[in-house]
């Protein structure tokens, strides 16, 4: 345990916050986490929602659910609050965005229609994350939630959650992109007219890799985007705002293996660099700690000695081998845990014990959001 003693519960954070992000690496029961999370701020009393934009579908299934979209759905929970959960839906969410800072109807649909703009709004790298954030925001000024529960992808991305708006925001100013595509904006649909000699070879060049029209369709996204641009900023700059808010926390979450603890690490870090605040770290599928059995060299000293006399106390000679290795490995996994957040202020550090089997229904979730809160069954 270090100096600063954290606390063994995300209680506090549950019942408190007004928005919860969690983050980890990929595979260590982030998504489940997330779900647990929610189920346990339900039965604190408050009307939660969980928000995925996971696209594997983990949530359904963490909460019993054969599909989830991008429509609010309320999930059955006993308790006095209320839990909802959706899926990010990129497209619609761009959409409405276009919608809030079009000038004109006009200029929403020639935006919504252009290919560009239908490929970029799927596929460029931290547009998920960008809605995702976009969509956080519009929640939260509905005001129809006590918490919003966010689940991100893997950590690098979680990261791109951070830095989506800064990226976005680049690529729709395109500064250089724009003066090259300079010929084709000032002449429309018409001729290549000469505007510069850098700007004349890159679309003679680019022309015939890609073809004019996709170049004019491009020339005509940018167009169509002017005078939107301090729209999407400011947007992104409150959105920014709202997660540096005290009542906005991220939940780490991670495995006690050193790949993820070194993700968990590196993004607490972060965290603070940006004056976030962390809500605590969980630690999923940590072995048990074997208490009340005598030390591994006792029980692997017995062992030796029930080895070979009869079939019967070999069994038992295995049973405390095996007694022993399990021992070893909780004690490994906690001197992990403990070396990665070595000089690291934590609010809280959970640890989740392994489960025999996978999270798919709710009264295996709830398992987990007591644990969470610090009631075990």
């Amino acid at each position: 345990m270090r100096a600063d003693a954290p606390a063994t519960s995300l209680r506090a954070a549950i019942e408190d916050a007004a928005i919860l992000v969690t983050t980890g690496a990929g595979g260590v029961g982030k998504t489940t986490t997330a779900a647990a999370i929610g189920l346990a701020a339900a039965a604190a009393g408050r009307r939660t929602l969980v928000l995925t934009i996971d696209p594997a579908r983990r949530l359904a299934q963490a909460m019993g659910l054969d599909t989830l979209d991008h429509e609010l759905r309320r999930i059955p929970v006993e308790g006095p609050g209320e839990l909802w959960a959706s899926m990010l839906d990129m497209q619609s969410t761009f959409d409405t965005l276009i919608d809030t800072h079009a000038r004109s109807a006009e200029q929403a649909t020639a935006i919504k229609t252009n290919r560009i703009y239908r490929t970029l709004s799927s596929t460029l790298s931290g547009t998920q994350e960008y809605m995702a954030m976009e969509r956080l925001y519009a929640l939260h000024l509905e005001g129809d939630y006590d918490l919003l529960v966010i689940d991100t992808p893997p950590t690098r991305s979680a990261l791109d959650f951070l830095d989506a708006p800064q990226r976005m925001s680049s690529f729709l100013e395109g500064k250089l992109l724009r003066a090259l595509l300079k010929p084709v904006m000032a002449t429309g649909r018409g001729y290549l007219k000469v505007v510069g000699v850098g700007a004349t070879a890159f679309m003679k060049i680019a022309g015939r890799v890609t073809g004019m029209e996709l170049l004019v369709d491009l020339a005509d996204f940018f167009r169509n985007f002017e005078g939107m641009y301090e729209g999407f900023k400011q947007r992104a700059d409150a959105t920014l705002d709202l997660l540096t808010q005290p009542s906005s926390r991220f939940v780490i979450v991670t495995a006690p293996e050193p790949p993820p603890l070194r993700e968990a690490h590196f993004f607490l870090e972060r965290l603070e660099q940006q004056g976030l605040h962390a809500a605590g770290v969980v630690v999923n599928r940590m072995q048990p700690e074997v208490v009340g059995a005598p030390s591994d060299a006792v029980l692997r000293a017995a062992a030796q000695r029930l080895e070979g006399v009869d079939e019967g106390n070999r069994a038992a000679a295995g049973g405390l081998r095996l007694l022993a290795d399990v021992r070893a490995l909780a004690d490994r996994e906690r001197q992990a845990v403990d070396a990665a957040l070595y000089g690291l202020h934590l609010r809280a550090l959970v640890e989740v014990p392994l489960l025999r089997t996978d999270v798919h229904d709710l009264p295996t979730l709830a398992t987990i959001a007591d644990r969470l809160v610090g009631r075990d069954r």
